[in-house]
């Protein structure tokens, strides 16, 4: 019986074909199984370089190109493309099995061949080549087979090597690379995180299909087919690239990390390590800083658990609770205490002047504030004594002994005033909630599973350890701290979580385009970033293997020009085929939200506020920076990054009353812009009126 499955470079490129041709698709191969079984529709291609690649008609234009196996039942669809097109793509390629993974590869035969005469002639004069360290068994060993090896052995430099990427197979590609960066093969392979498969069958396409579910998507009945070509771009997220893979089905001792740039595929992991332990049986918390993310986790949770293909979806994932931490923290809170009364910002602000007052100390509020959460609260100091030897890491403003008094004294009565009035804020609610938690014999959950980990605090930290006991595969962290907006400086081992040797790192980005991922990373290069276990963090070997236009980055004279210009952008996009539910916008106040959402429905064009994570599907999205996080656009905009609104004055504190402070504020918000401006997958732009943000003017002059 015929199974058909779907390469997933198809399901990249499927959302870019018109309308009425993806339903047609949908009909043809609906009825594949019967088509294949009468031995129609599909064609011989004359002049092929692989005899196994066939054509079938779509309409009168489009034809599909599809991998028929010599022996077994798997086809696979590889393309969808006008009629000249397909047979051009198809002539020029040839289908493989890779000997070491036993996955199956797509190469430009016709490209690769073209350019080795040329490639030969200049290693010719070479005096060393870029691979001479590396054997040939080696190479085999990693899977660089006879097609590729003639051209690794004419390499010269690295660029050679980038230039040539689109000749490769990815996989052989990504090997190539890891020799090229000086690791050595042993290194390599741990770094693509695959085992090498024994015994591999070149010719068992059903089986190399079976082995490639990083790239190739297996669909039971037209059902599931129809399911997976209305939304094509959300399925190839779940979808797993090899060393993904790895970190999702190893078992550690204990707590362990994923971390990576932005689009590396954090995320996927980190739900697909939930689904995995709730599979076999475990009690899983998925948990994240918003319920926004939260939101999104459950909404992708979900896809997940249905495209699975086990048939228990329910029961899997009646077992994983999503549920963001501070909702986790009242809810155990108010088992206990009942609904807490929450300090609000003014309130707290007038405790603050009243304590200063009565103790007549020249300390502004907004230091205390700071020292209260930053030190006192986060390193659970509960004595003067305690307080006069406590790091304050990061504070920026160094207090002699006799200030350390003095500010010890502030912050003790402004804690009796909240426990006089009864009174609680999100810090210490968790607190409350940690200690419940870790006083109980029996804890919620056998794991903790953390998506953007780098947005919490040390309180949330230890309500997470309380929540499941020490033991192998307990916690699982995802994050990335260059995109942290939220959450203070953390070391995981002062809260309780230890991920020595149990760290793993992603590096290729899966969302992005080179152009503008490049450019978003120079927006945090030279920033000292920590990594959450005493050391600092990089995102300077994080790559993407796509590529597109650059961002278009555009200053204007004043705030309505700025606005017709983005009319212009977003009615260029629609003429080159981007639909409004592909587009969002990012800005950052709610006030530039609604000022942008108007201006847009004033020129015809439909535009809403992002809200709970969610974009629309007909309309353009326009949301703050903080509402953009997790979420990702064919075309992004972003707007107002100019000086006097970026960083925003308001959200900075100033560096005389708060040096620490200062600084971390001013990392806030270069983060935020990187978040918003890696939310982008092809287009990118970016504008102001007046003078460019000192982020954006750092890197333009």
């Amino acid at each position: 019986m015929a199974r058909l499955a779907l390469h997933l470079d198809l399901l990249k490129e499927f959302a870019d074909l018109e309308k009425p041709v993806r339903a047609r698709v949908g009909e043809v191969f609906a009825k594949f199984e019967q088509a294949t079984h009468a031995g129609l529709h599909l064609e011989k291609i004359t002049g092929a370089r692989d005899d196994r690649f066939r054509t079938i008609r779509i309409d009168q234009f489009y034809r599909g190109v599809v991998l028929a196996p010599d022996n077994g039942d798997t086809y696979v669809l590889l393309q969808v493309l006008p009629h000249d097109d397909a047979y051009e793509w198809a002539k020029r390629r040839k289908a493989t099995v890779n000997l070491a993974t036993g996955g199956i590869e797509i190469r430009d035969v016709a490209a690769l061949d073209a350019s080795l005469p040329h490639m030969k002639r200049i290693a010719q004069n070479a005096t060393e080549l870029l691979f001479d360290h590396v054997n040939d068994a080696d190479l085999e060993r990693l899977g660089i087979d006879e097609h590729t090896l003639p051209l690794v052995r004419t390499l010269t430099g690295t660029f050679q090597l980038e230039a040539a990427r689109g000749l490769l197979p990815p996989v052989q590609w990504d090997v190539l690379f890891g020799l090229a960066s000086g690791l050595s093969p042993e290194e390599v392979w741990a770094e693509l995180g695959s085992a090498i498969v024994e015994g591999v069958d070149p010719q068992d396409l059903d089986a190399a299909v079976e082995r490639s579910s990083d790239r190739v998507l297996l669909v039971e009945g037209p059902q599931e087919l129809m399911a997976a070509l209305e939304h094509p771009f959300d399925l190839w997220r779940i979808y797993l690239h090899p060393v993904q893979r790895s970190v999702v089905e190893a078992s550690y001792r204990g707590p362990a990390r994923v971390s990576g740039g932005p689009g590396t595929g954090k995320t996927v992991v980190a739900l697909h390590r939930a689904h995995r332990l709730a599979r076999a049986g475990g009690r899983v918390l998925l948990t994240t800083f918003t319920s926004t993310l939260a939101e999104s986790l459950e909404a992708n949770l979900r896809l997940l658990a249905e495209h699975d293909g086990a048939g228990d979806a329910e029961e899997v994932l009646s077992r994983i609770r999503v549920e963001h931490v501070d909702r986790s923290s009242h809810r155990i809170f108010r088992e206990e205490h009942g609904q807490p009364a929450l300090l609000q910002p003014p309130h707290e602000r007038r405790l603050w002047e009243r304590v200063i007052e009565e103790l007549e100390l020249d300390l502004s509020p907004a230091f205390l504030t700071e020292e209260w959460r930053q030190v006192i609260l986060a390193r659970q100091v509960e004595s003067a004594p305690e307080y006069l030897s406590a790091k304050r890491d990061g504070r920026g403003r160094g207090l002699t002994a006799l200030q350390r008094a003095q500010v010890w004294q502030a912050i003790s009565g402004f804690q009796d005033l909240l426990r006089e009035q009864g009174l609680w804020t999100y810090e210490t609610i968790v607190e409350e909630a940690a200690r419940l938690l870790a006083a109980r014999e029996d804890r919620p959950f056998d794991h903790v599973v953390v998506d953007e980990a780098q947005d919490l605090h040390p309180g949330q930290w230890r309500l997470l350890r309380a929540a499941v006991a020490e033991g192998p595969d307990d916690l699982f962290i995802a994050g990335d701290t260059h995109q942290r907006i939220y959450g203070p400086r953390v070391s995981l081992a002062e809260v309780g979580v230890n991920i020595r040797g149990r760290s793993t790192r992603l590096r290729i980005n899966y969302r992005t385009t080179a152009q503008i991922l490049g450019w978003s990373l120079g927006l945090m290069r030279g920033e000292a970033v920590d990594d959450m276990d005493g050391g600092l963090d990089s995102v300077t070997d994080c790559r993407s293997e796509m590529r597109g236009s650059d961002p278009v980055l555009t200053g204007l004279t004043s705030a309505k020009a700025e606005m017709e210009h983005l009319v212009r952008t977003i009615g260029e996009w629609h003429e080159a085929g981007v639909l409004s539910g592909e587009i969002g916008v990012a800005a950052r106040s709610n006030r530039s939200v609604e000022h942008v959402v108007a201006e847009l429905e004033r020129a015809g064009i439909p535009a809403v506020p992002l809200a709970k994570g969610q974009a629309a599907t007909d309309a353009v999205s326009v949301g703050t920076m903080h509402r953009m996080k997790g979420l990702e656009f064919r075309c992004l905009a972003v707007v107002g990054a100019g000086e006097g609104q970026l960083p925003a004055p308001k959200s900075v504190t100033p560096k005389e009353e708060d040096p620490g402070a200062h600084a971390r504020d001013l990392l806030r918000e270069r983060s935020l812009l990187f978040v918003a401006c890696t939310r982008a997958r092809e287009r990118l732009a970016v504008s102001w009126h007046g003078r460019p943000s000192p982020f954006i003017d750092a890197i333009l002059t």
